[in-house]
């Protein structure tokens, strides 16, 4: 059974504290797992903002060692930590609550504990006497309050990088739907209420095009959140930091990142501000807006399938009913939905949290974070399961489309430039209330020419 014996105790400034022998963490990184225990979703479920994290820490070790401020033992060690923490190979020690106090500072002290624990071991197995410390030497010229947000603007990049790949899936399959039902005539809607001709093609070409819009206004957003403030430690005032520190380390953090970065016009300023943050979460909430509208599409089109629309088919993915065999539902359109709803909220989380902000620092950044990096990661599984498991296995029913549209008194309005608007709505009305379908009640009507009736009611001439 084990006991208290069996932990190793740390001590820090509040006293000692005891922690599994086998953990690389140290005291700050335990009470801050003992303390924030709400959502149980742990930073180790966000390796990318893992694989930030290490590289900020190594350009940081990287710029102190330039600058003569980190011996090159020292260095040397905390260098192979980073490596292996960017690798992505000790993510397990990293427990902590993704929502939690102190403006990111515990997840920054577990990076630091971890890394000079991993660093200590490498010096100690090449028999070098000297030791790292998280605060001394890992933190060194840093404060959570640039290190923080630095970490996690690249950790939202990367994330980004994945959802536009997943949205550009999803364009290039409704472009291939586009060109596949270019030849479907149907009936467009308005208002749920018949309108004019169209094809099924245009349909799905529109949404193809409005889902390049928002991976283009996308990429300009995430390029606000390179902007870096690295180097200001504290509070902007770079206070602790050499004179050097900032210039190498935003170059080495560009090379180690593979980013663009760029460095922030006024540290005091970006210590604070969480305009990007927001930003970017509009832009998120309004990319999951028109996927839930498509979904909802989806799934009137596919209604039915004879009681509804029936004008598309969905791929069966399961069977939809516990009491009524055969039933199948949109099962995929309404995950989509669902993923949206949780991405519309998670922005107004993020709008909240960037209004908190007070004086020279947003202590809400963590839930700030949190929202960002979990609502990219919902659209990004779900518009690849939109892709995948939907939208590639679309079919058209072209009979059904064409019944709607025959049936439909959408047609008169091209008759309007030949009898006028007030004709053509008595003949719909007529049309309606007979049962009739409007060619033949145009037709009974005489009012039209049966050589101009078919020409005005082609309606490949509509579209």
């Amino acid at each position: 059974m084990k006991t208290v014996c069996d932990d190793r105790i740390e001590i820090d400034s509040l006293g000692p504290i005891s922690i599994q022998p086998n953990r690389l963490w140290g005291a700050q990184t335990q009470r801050a797992l003992e303390n924030f225990r709400v959502s149980d979703i742990k930073a180790s479920q966000f390796p990318l903002l893992i694989r930030a994290i290490g590289m900020v820490k190594r350009a940081a070790a990287d710029a102190n060692q330039k600058a003569g401020n980190l011996d090159a033992h020292r260095h040397a060690a905390i260098r192979t930590a980073c490596d292996e923490i960017i690798d992505n190979h000790w993510d397990n020690e990293f427990p902590l609550d993704m929502i939690q106090g102190g403006a990111g500072t515990s997840f920054n002290m577990n990076a630091n504990e971890v890394i000079a624990t991993l660093a200590n071991r490498t010096l100690s197995n090449n028999g070098v006497p000297e030791r790292v410390h998280p605060n001394d030497h890992v933190n060194m010229s840093q404060s959570t309050n640039d290190v923080y947000p630095t970490a996690c603007r690249l950790a939202i990049v990367f994330s980004h990088a994945l959802l536009d790949k997943e949205l550009s899936r999803l364009v290039s399959a409704f472009q291939a739907k586009g060109f596949e039902f270019k030849d479907v005539i149907k009936l467009g809607r308005t208002q749920l209420q018949d309108a004019v001709p169209m094809t099924l093609g245009q349909e799905f070409l529109a949404y193809a095009t409005t889902m390049t819009e928002d991976i283009e206004r996308g990429r300009e957003i995430a390029d606000l959140l390179k902007e870096i403030h690295l180097g200001g430690t504290a509070i902007g005032t770079a206070l602790n930091a050499s004179p050097v520190y900032r210039k190498l380390a935003l170059e080495e953090l560009a090379r180690v990142s593979g980013v663009n970065i760029r460095p922030s016009n006024n540290l005091i300023e970006a210590n604070w501000d969480t305009g990007a943050f927001v930003l970017y979460s509009g832009m998120l909430k309004r990319t999951a807006t028109k996927l839930s509208k498509i979904s909802n599409d989806l799934r009137l089109l596919s209604s039915g399938p004879r009681g509804g629309f029936g004008e598309i088919h969905l791929p069966d993915q399961q069977p939809g009913s516990s009491i009524m065999p055969g039933k199948v539902n949109p099962v995929i359109p309404e995950l989509m939905n669902q993923v949206c709803f949780q991405v519309i909220g998670n922005d107004l989380a993020v709008t909240f949290a960037a209004e908190a902000g007070q004086l020279q620092l947003n202590a809400m950044e963590p839930l700030i974070v949190f929202n960002l990096l979990m609502s990219q990661k919902l659209l990004t599984k779900a518009t690849a399961t939109l892709t995948e498991r939907c939208i590639n296995g679309v079919a058209a029913n072209r009979d059904h489309c064409r019944h709607h549209l025959d049936r439909s008194t959408g047609l008169v309005t091209a008759l309007v430039p030949i009898i006028g608007y007030e004709r053509a709505a008595l003949l719909a009305k007529k049309a309606l209330a007979t049962g009739l379908a409007l060619h033949d009640t145009l037709a009974d009507s005489g009012l039209v020419e049966v050589e101009a009736l078919e020409a005005a009611l082609d309606p490949l001439r509509m579209i």
